[in-house]
Order: structure tokens, then C-alpha cells, then sequence
């Protein structure tokens, strides 16, 4: 996720999402094979997939079966209670909602960031304004808070996110924490929410199942049924919604996934340094490095066949997601000298 969208000639088409596996075995041709894929911020070691029953693949999803999926969410997050969490196929199907749901004509972005937001607000006839700071926030009808921020990690505390809400009741607060569940449980605005605010949380990211399609919205109960309403029955497919209470409920997994992936982000980040790549934040699950011109930088890395996401507008600097096991590292240091 993040980035603004590309235009149309070089590798432009790379800075509009991660994972174009396709796009890059066209365009570089010579390339190595197998391909690295660093373009995305997934966890590349994703949970064990549990048995699903043949009934989760042949029967509609039942109400009680998405009512436990979205319990377990909110004992996972943090949610206050179980009725303000709302079970989706995906965050970007929410993000994609939000403009339905809560109308607006004056959308305020923090910083530069994911694009889809951005994207999902002005078809829907919004003026949309991109800000360097919280406060240039305040008077908005939507305010939107990538919190932590894709693709530089930027983080803002929780208590200054409320301070804001709080300040700016009529201010509808969208905060996208797509990678927090790999930090600690404080840098969420769970589970004192305010209620103006809607929190969205990603399954795919930190569970490596991308593939499945499920994301949460929390938010107060009244805009909950909303949600519920928008997206009408059976959103959530029936093995999403038994892989995605496995997972959730599976603390132990969650905990050493979470020491695993801050001990390869400190690997990742030395090892791109002593590639001459400048460390410069991001989150246990991407890297975000400065380099004196990202798009070279880029396309030596495809060509030794490593993808990894830059961004348009932004010359200097590139994201790396985590390689998985120890072949990945291994091909990533050796592809790296070629770079170099």
C-alpha cells in the first residue's frame, strides 16, 4: 500500500501499489529468477492456514459465524465492545465506503501517504488537500491519519489524536492503522475511541494473508450498523471469516511474529545500509530509505531481479518490505553487491 499514482511511460506503474510481479517480469526481461518481491509491506512468513471446513467453502456465511469473527477482532484491537467492530472483505473495500457513509466535501489528508484515500475521497466529489501537520487537520469535515504512516513510519501518539478529536467534535476522524498490530498495543487510539472517529485495521498485512480479503472498521455503535447496512449480507466469505478468527485469537503466534519481524527490520535496515542506503523509519514490517536518486536505484534493483515500491514526487527515497526466510536474505545480499 502508498504512493501516488503513477503515470504511464518507465516504471511509473510501479508507484501506484506493491506486488506487480507481472508488470516487473515484463518490463525486465533479463531479470533473475525467482523474482524478490519487496514491494509490499506483508509479512512474508504468514500463519499457517488451519483446516477449513467443506461447509465454510459451500454454505453462505451465517451472522453468528461473522458475529464471532468480529468478537474476536475486538478482544484483538482493543475494541470496547464487540458491536463496534464491522468485518469486511479487505480495508480497501472500507476505505472505498467511507465517502458513501459519511459524505463530505472538505477531506484533509496527514501527509504524504497511502493514495487510495485520497483516490476514494475525490470520486466522490470531495475537495481533497494534503497537510504537513495535525493541526492543519482541525476544521476539516474528514480528517484522515495513517497512524503508523505509509511509507516513512511517521507515528502520532494516541493522546494527541484524541486531544484533536476532542477539540474537533464536528471533524470526522479516519485513522488507517493498517500496521499497527506489529507494534505495541499503545500506539492505537484503541480502545478509548473517540466518537468521532472510525479506526480502520488490516488481517492481511501482519498475517501474511493478503489473499483472503478481510479488514475491520471500529467505530461507535450507530455508525457500526451503517456499515453493517452498506455492505450488505454475506461480505465476508466463509473461509475468510474462519481463517480470520483462527488467527486473531492465536496471541502466542501474533507475539512471536511481532519479535521476529523487529529483529529482521534492525537486520533489513543494516543490511541496506552497508548497501549505501540511508535508514530513515518505517514500520517492523517495511523499510523506508533514502537514496540520492530512488528511481536508478529502482530499476538496478529490477534488473537484478528485486522489487522493491518507489513514489512519484518523492526522488529520494524507497521502501523495502521484509524478506522471509534465509534464501530470501541470502539472494537479497548477494543482488545487493551486484546493485552496488
Amino acid at each position: 500500500m502508498g504512493g501516488e499514482a503513477g503515470k504511464s511511460t518507465g516504471a511509473d506503474v510501479f508507484t501506484v501499489h506493491g506486488g506487480n510481479l507481472a508488470a516487473a517480469r515484463a518490463r525486465f526481461k533479463g531479470a533473475p529468477e525467482p523474482w524478490l518481491d519487496l514491494s509490499t509491506g506483508i509479512n512474508p512468513i504468514a500463519y499457517p492456514i488451519p483446516p477449513i471446513s467443506q461447509s465454510a467453502w459451500t454454505r453462505l456465511p451465517e451472522q453468528a459465524a461473522v458475529a464471532a469473527l468480529e468478537a474476536a477482532a475486538a478482544r484483538a484491537y482493543g475494541a470496547p465492545l464487540p458491536n463496534m467492530v464491522v468485518a469486511a472483505p479487505g480495508t480497501q473495500a472500507l476505505i472505498q465506503l467511507l465517502p458513501r457513509v459519511r459524505p463530505a466535501r472538505d477531506v484533509r489528508i496527514l501527509g504524504f501517504s497511502y493514495a487510495e484515500h485520497r483516490k476514494a475521497w475525490e470520486r466522490s466529489g470531495a475537495t481533497v488537500a494534503v497537510v504537513d501537520t495535525l493541526d492543519a487537520l482541525a476544521g476539516a469535515q474528514v480528517a484522515v491519519v495513517v497512524n503508523p504512516n505509509n511509507p516513512d513510519g511517521r507515528l502520532v501518539e494516541p493522546d494527541r489524536l484524541r486531544d484533536f478529536a476532542r477539540a474537533n467534535p464536528y471533524t470526522h476522524l479516519v485513522i488507517d492503522e493498517a500496521f499497527a498490530d506489529v507494534l505495541a498495543p499503545e500506539a492505537s487510539i484503541l480502545p478509548r475511541l473517540p466518537g468521532n472517529t472510525v479506526v480502520l485495521r488490516s488481517f492481511g498485512k501482519t498475517y501474511g494473508l493478503a489473499g483472503v480479503r478481510l479488514g475491520f472498521a471500529v467505530v461507535m455503535p450507530q455508525g457500526a450498523d451503517r456499515l453493517h447496512h452498506e455492505l450488505g449480507p454475506w461480505a465476508v466469505s466463509g473461509p475468510a471469516l474462519a481463517v480470520g478468527r483462527a488467527a486473531l485469537e492465536d496471541v502466542e503466534w501474533l507475539n512471536e511474529a511481532k519479535a521476529r519481524l523487529a529483529r529482521d527490520a534492525a537486520r533489513l535496515d543494516r543490511l541496506l545500509s552497508g548497501a549505501g542506503f540511508e535508514p530513515a523509519g518505517g514500520t517492523p514490517l517495511f523499510r523506508f530509505v533514502r537514496t540520492p536518486d530512488a528511481s536508478k536505484a529502482f530499476t538496478a534493483l529490477a534488473h537484478q531481479g528485486v522489487l522493491v515500491r518507489r513514489f512519484e514526487g518523492w526522488p529520494g527515497v524507497l521502501r523495502f518490505g521484509l524478506p522471509g526466510y534465509e534464501d530470501d536474505w541470502t539472494r537479497l545480499a548477494e543482488r545487493l553487491t551486484e546493485v552496488g
